[in-house]
């Protein structure tokens, strides 16, 4: 039996998905991106359940065990951070579920989050990410190359989402006063600042932008256009990051993304707080912003030494110097 099959048949409506989609839309405001990754992950569960004769008996009548055995043959297929996004989506699911009565318990609850493999090649050193923002910075004739040197300069110099990049409307920049307003995940609006080589950047791309949103099936709100005139995609950012990054030498095959772990890791180096770099990024949680930095435990060891009373020696002798295990050989 097909997922598609499976979702036209009743077992009360497959669990009331559709019910929790639409109270993700509604009530969290989710995003289209969101939304589709939780269908597909519960199309994906309900299709085992189905195939494990559990989908009939409900959710109240599913424990922790069987879903357990479903994280199980994930192993196999999904990384990690599937495997996290999956079992968030379930919780959620079933928070749902017993807000609406559908059953009492929570068997997602008890299950433990796989863990995350540090991962060093998620974000740039400072020489990379200028390697990157300084390609064609001479270039002044191609569209292309200077929209995209205006686009990374803005997810490093900004640290925003690919998302909120592709999703930003000329009228969003204020170059004068070096700010942007995105709009993030849940539709919740934040200013950033802008950095002076991105004002530069952008304002060198807007008479390109204004060529192309002028042809017939041209965008005349969007701010990053492709060659046709329309809103450059998501997948597009993607695309043409891969490229500049081999162009600019750099072997670090980041996403977008990358870019504004970057931009994170990058503050907290040079002496951000923690709730300042929170604000910038648009997240909910603290622990959420801790995910995506990446500080030297010798930057914060010189932070402590720098900060804590405790830190200091009675003689007036300064602390001493603490070497940083990530630099010692393995």
């Amino acid at each position: 039996m097909s997922q598609e099959s499976l979702l036209e048949e009743s077992h009360e409506a497959v669990w009331r998905m559709e019910g929790f989609l639409r109270a993700m839309r509604v009530e969290r405001g989710a995003s289209p991106q969101t939304l589709r990754a939780y269908r597909g992950d519960l199309r994906g569960l309900a299709q085992w359940l189905n195939d494990q004769n559990l989908l009939e008996g409900g959710p109240g009548k599913v424990t922790h065990r069987d879903y357990r055995n479903w994280m199980g043959t994930l192993v196999e297929c999904c990384t990690a951070s599937t495997m996290r996004r999956k079992l968030s989506t379930l919780r959620s699911y079933y928070k749902f579920l017993v807000k609406k009565g559908y059953c009492t318990g929570n068997p997602a609850a008890l299950l433990v989050m796989p863990k995350m493999r540090r991962s060093l090649s998620n974000f740039l050193n400072v020489d990379e990410a200028f390697a990157l923002t300084e390609l064609d910075a001479k270039e002044q004739d191609d569209p292309l190359k200077v929209r995209n040197r205006a686009m990374w300069e803005l997810l490093y110099g900004s640290g925003l989402r690919v998302s909120e990049l592709a999703g930003l409307n000329l009228q969003d920049v204020d170059l004068d006063s070096a700010w942007v307003l995105v709009l993030g995940k849940g539709n919740k609006e934040r200013k950033v600042p802008l950095t002076e080589p991105c004002v530069q950047a952008i304002r060198t791309w807007l008479p390109y932008r204004q060529i192309l949103a002028s042809r017939p099936k041209g965008d005349p709100e969007a701010l990053f256009l492709n060659q046709r005139g329309g809103r450059l995609s998501v997948r597009s950012v993607r695309r043409h990051i891969k490229e500049d990054l081999t162009r600019a030498g750099v072997s670090n095959a980041i996403s977008p993304h990358g870019l504004r772990h970057s931009f994170a890791t990058h503050l907290l180096d040079g002496g951000a707080d923690m709730r300042s770099v929170q604000e910038l990024l648009g997240h909910a949680s603290l622990s959420t912003t801790q995910h995506y930095t990446h500080v030297s435990l010798g930057a914060l060891m010189a932070a402590y030494d720098d900060a804590h009373p405790r830190a200091h020696r009675d003689d007036g002798a300064p602390a001493p110097v603490r070497q940083d295990p990530e630099s010692e050989d393995d």
